[in-house]
């Protein structure tokens, strides 16, 4: 790949064209506002100047509702050999698109699963797309030549290829993307009718909940509106679940106590489903593939005050343990432990560990 044409330059494609640029590509890039243009081309994602010929790939990177019409004009123009799009729902766009009369063989959906809660090419980052999934959604009809320049994309990227077919893409992002953005919304609403001695103590957890419901509202009711059938039965399934709770917080919050012994048993039950959904997520960040736990063996002498003493140095390493392996006889050699812990918490752990003069094997 040389040439490129990023259409649209907000967060994501402004992100796409520095990655590209940083990679030696020629991006163009094009906008209906200048600014945004501008703003882009300053920030060294590319030209301004319009391709004297054909780019090897253009990245359509405007709202759902835009990609198919934005997507006719420029094949219209000539403006790539192949397109793409950023698009978080697939079906409706390859439908608009066969409506359109686009040329589909030329045509790879993409969608990278990657952004933050800003907007805009002054938040965008060349290494945003680093080890997320991009999804690639080729139709029968898509051109092999379309595919391999759309995979050579995504690896300028740096990110990791997914394939699906537009169906199990928008079934997907629904659950993982879609649902929890308006969850997020939801509970952050709830923020406005708040006290504001309440507020005040929201920490981490409430800003943890709510921290993508800052996004662009007019983009992500474009984004929910075009996956709309995908979302509406996660919802009413979440539907029935909040109604489950809200009945049994009502019963434990009454004055029978006879009914309140099913109630908190319906709670629990709500809970524990949580607990298991997570566990499936839980092992993974960023895409990545879930990796084992790291074992750091610490020797405490088998003295009961040198373990509570490496206990306070790892809260104030402010590091998290998964679990601890304690020897089997106290009277062990060194009395060593195993502290168990995250992969990416090793390093750092045993170097705040063997500053405070402890032996980390």
């Amino acid at each position: 790949m040389h040439t490129a044409a990023v259409v649209g330059t907000g967060l994501i494609g402004t992100s796409i064209a520095l990655a590209l640029t940083g990679r030696g590509v020629t991006t163009h890039l094009i906008d209906h506002d200048p600014d945004s243009v501008r703003i882009a081309a300053a920030r060294g994602a590319g030209t301004p100047e319009p391709p004297a010929a054909p780019v090897d790939i253009a990245v359509i990177a405007v709202p759902p509702s835009l990609i198919a019409r934005t997507i006719a004009d420029q094949q219209k123009a000539e403006l790539a050999r192949v397109y793409t799009d950023v698009a978080s729902v697939k079906s409706l766009v390859h439908a608009e698109c066969l409506a359109l009369g686009c040329d589909t063989t030329t045509l790879v959906g993409g969608h990278p699963l990657a952004g933050r809660e800003r907007s805009g090419p002054l938040a965008a980052r060349a290494d945003l797309f680093q080890d997320h999934h991009w999804v690639l959604t080729p139709t029968p009809e898509t051109g092999e030549h379309a595919l391999n320049r759309a995979l050579e994309l995504v690896s300028l990227c740096n990110a990791v290829p997914v394939l699906l077919d537009p169906p199990d893409h928008d079934r997907a992002v629904a659950l993982v993307s879609h649902l929890p953005h308006l969850m997020a919304s939801l509970a952050a609403a709830r923020l406005l009718d708040g006290e504001d001695y309440a507020v005040r103590l929201a920490g981490r957890g409430m800003r943890d909940v709510t921290r993508v419901a800052a996004g662009d509202a007019a983009l992500w009711a474009d984004i929910l509106a075009a996956n709309a059938a995908a979302l509406a039965p996660l919802l009413a399934r979440l539907s029935t679940d909040l109604e489950t709770a809200a009945d049994a917080l009502a019963r434990l919050a009454g004055d029978d106590p006879e009914p309140q012994h099913d109630a908190l048993a319906d709670l629990s039950d709500v809970l524990r489903r949580g607990i298991g959904g997570r566990a499936r997520i839980a092992p993974s960040y960023g895409g990545a593939a879930a990796r084992p736990p790291t074992v750091l063996s610490v020797a405490v002498g088998g003295r009961n005050q040198e373990l509570r003493r490496l206990l306070d140095d790892v809260g104030e390493a402010r590091l998290d343990l998964e679990d601890m392996v304690l020897p089997d006889a106290p009277a062990s050699p060194d009395g060593s432990v195993g502290l168990v812990v995250a992969p990416d918490v090793a390093h750092p752990l045993t170097e705040a560990l063997r500053s405070r003069g402890w032996a980390v094997r």
